[in-house]
Order: structure tokens, then C-alpha cells, then sequence
């Protein structure tokens, strides 16, 4: 992670080669940046890139597991979502015109994993990763290389510890409302070697509509799997959808400037698996769910130890950019408010390599 206050426009080669090198990039003292201005830097990343990287309508619709959880349109720059928590003032921007009467929602381990932490448990700070992932629809459209995140109001108070939960006694010091970051790179190098030929030559496949598909699942306390309890949506149940639309992905994806090659699974949204130990071996194909997440657990979980994990303390005026195809990322924290962030990702026309 590089920090630092930098002229957005004048030193972007700077930036574009630092994000692709370090991963996550923040820049300080950008909390009047204009939505109009965070789209353009997005696309400056991306030229090719048009459309907001969940598109806005199949995978935010109700019963979807992301709506009114994880982002509200601006109406006038579609690709620019709203976060945070609390009633949104439209009246502080002229941006926020047609969003009146709306109340952001921080999503908390409460809405999404299996088991919860107990009200002593809470009263004594301690909180969970809510879900590790990817910034993708996964279904239709490319993963978007680029994420920026725009920190306007953040939470203020004592720190907070995140707790694993995984029989692991493993936990995280954190600030209030920190985003978790974990690298696919050291993802990759932190598995024994069988489980990284596994990697390095299997790919996943994603579920139709993914986020509506599990919208009735509940998470693994570490956030990185749903579990398998039989609450997938059954497919006849889904919107619409065409099966030359389901994204088959790599587990494992090259950074374009550096070679790096990282470990890149949304663990939630997986559905089956298509697995090789080399590459002159047939893919198996395997397509229960219990099978696919524990495998991808293995693979997941020695990515998140404590020490691998970068948690951002957010500053007012902070804009994290963080290479999307090289890291994953987690919110953390309970519902402490006000807070008010932007995010803009783009579907990406470049296919994952």
C-alpha cells in the first residue's frame, strides 16, 4: 500500500504504475472530488471501460443479496455508487438530487453470516469481516481492473478487533469502519505446493445472477464461503438467464505489468469448479456445492491470516484506488454512522488473463 498527496491529473503515470505494484493506492485531502471527476479516473485506468461493474440492474435488483446494502446509484453518474450509514443529506450536493428520504445501510456481519457475535462480544469491540470478495457482477460482463473508493465522512471512536471465528484464535486490530485488503499474490504464496498447482491450473465457475443465487445463504464467520445449507436459490427461481452469460474464470490471474500472478475467487459466488493439477491433466468437474467451498476455503483462508491483511484507517478525504484483479477486499465494523463514501468501478472490456 502506497499513501501520499499527489496531483491526481498531473501524476497519474505515477499512480497507474504504483497501484499495479503495490495494489492499493490511497490519496489524501480529496473529499471534494465531484462523482463526474471519480468516473473520469476510473476510466482513465480503463478507457475502454463504459458501465458500472455490476450494471446497475440484474445483479442490485430486489433479492439480490447487494440491495440496499452495498451501494446507491447517483442518478446523474450511474457508474458512481453512494455508501456509508445514516440519512443521506441530497441538500449537501446537487449530485444527490432524486436520492431524498434515502438511509444508507453499512452491511454487518449480522445480515450475512451464520452465526453472530453475542451482545457481550459486541459491547467488547469485537467484529467480524463481512465478506471477502471481488468488485464483479460475475455473471455476463468482465471482472473491472479498477475500484476507487472516496472516504468523504468516516467513523470516529475507539478501535475494533476483528475476530476469525474459525477454530484459528486468529484476530485483526482495526480502527473503526477499516477496509480490509488481503493480496491474491500472497494468497498464492502462502498455499503448499499441491493446493498451489491446484490454483495455478483449475477455474471457477460462477453462478447464474450469483448474488440472488445465495441470497438466502449465510456466510462462514470468516466471511470468505457461504455455507453449504441447502438455501441456494434454485435455478428455476432466478431471473432470466443464458447460459452463454455464466463467467468461467481462472483462479489465478497474471498483473499485466508486473507478471505477478495472484489467487482471484469471489468464495461466496462460486458454483463449480473445473480442477487440474497440470497442465496436460483433463479438468473434473465438480458441482457440489460442499465440495466446491471447502476446496476453495483451503484455498481462500491462509490469505486472510492476521499478518497478511492490510486494514485501511480511513481518514476524511481519503480516495483508495486498489487494483481489483490483484486484491480482495472486506468491509469490517458494525453499523457506526454518520458515514458517507463514493465507489466506482467499471465492467472491463479486457478479458481476465
Amino acid at each position: 500500500m502506497l499513501t501520499g498527496r499527489w496531483d491526481v491529473d498531473a501524476d497519474f503515470e505515477v499512480i497507474q504504475d504504483a497501484l499495479y505494484r503495490h495494489l492499493v493506492v490511497v490519496i489524501k485531502g480529496q473529499k471534494d472530488l465531484e462523482p463526474e471527476n471519480q468516473l473520469a479516473l476510473n476510466r482513465r485506468f480503463d478507457p475502454g471501460a463504459t458501465s458500472y461493474g455490476h450494471s446497475n440492474n440484474s445483479q442490485r435488483r430486489q433479492g439480490s443479496i447487494l440491495s440496499n446494502r452495498d451501494g446507491i446509484t447517483i442518478p446523474s453518474v450511474p457508474q458512481v455508487q453512494v455508501l456509508g450509514e445514516g440519512p443521506l443529506d441530497t441538500s449537501a450536493r446537487s449530485w444527490y438530487k432524486g436520492l431524498e428520504g434515502v438511509v444508507m445501510r453499512h452491511p454487518t456481519h449480522q445480515l450475512f453470516h451464520r452465526h453472530h457475535l453475542s451482545v457481550a462480544e459486541l459491547a467488547e469491540a469485537k467484529t467480524r469481516f463481512y465478506r471477502w470478495h471481488i468488485d464483479a457482477a460475475l455473471y455476463g460482463i468482465n471482472p473491472p481492473i479498477v475500484t476507487t473508493l472516496l472516504g468523504i465522512s468516516n467513523p470516529k471512536g475507539e478501535p475494533q478487533t476483528v475476530v476469525y471465528d474459525d477454530g484459528t484464535g486468529g484476530s485483526l486490530g482495526i480502527s473503526r469502519g477499516a477496509t480490509a485488503f488481503a493480496s491474491g499474490a500472497e494468497a498464492l504464496r502462502a498455499l503448499p505446493e499441491d493446493l498451489r498447482q491446484i490454483a495455478l491450473h483449475s477455474s471457477v465457475v460462477y453462478a447464474p445472477h450469483p448474488y440472488t443465487f445465495i441470497s438466502d445463504a449465510k456466510a462462514h464467520s470468516t466471511g470468505l464461503v457461504c455455507l453449504s445449507e441447502g438455501l441456494e436459490k434454485p435455478l428455476e427461481e432466478l431471473p432470466e438467464w443464458d447460459e452463454s452469460k455464466l463467467l468461467t474464470l481462472p483462479m489465478v490471474w497474471t498483473n499485466p505489468v508486473t507478471g505477478e500472478k495472484s489467487l482471484q475467487i469471489h468464495g461466496a459466488c462460486v458454483w463449480k469448479l473445473l480442477v487440474r493439477k497440470n497442465d496436460t491433466e483433463e479438468p473434473t468437474v465438480v458441482d457440489s456445492l460442499s465440495e466446491v467451498r471447502d476446496l476453495v476455503y483451503k484455498l481462500m483462508r491462509p490469505g486472510i491470516d492476521p499478518p497478511r491483511v492490510y486494514a485501511h484507517t480511513w481518514e476524511d478525504g481519503d480516495l483508495a484506488i486498489f487494483y481489483n484483479r490483484g486484491v480482495w477486499h472486506s468491509v469490517t465494523g458494525q453499523d457506526f454512522g454518520p458515514r458517507l463514501m463514493h465507489q466506482c468501478n467499471l465492467a472491463s472490456p479486457i478479458p481476465i488473463s
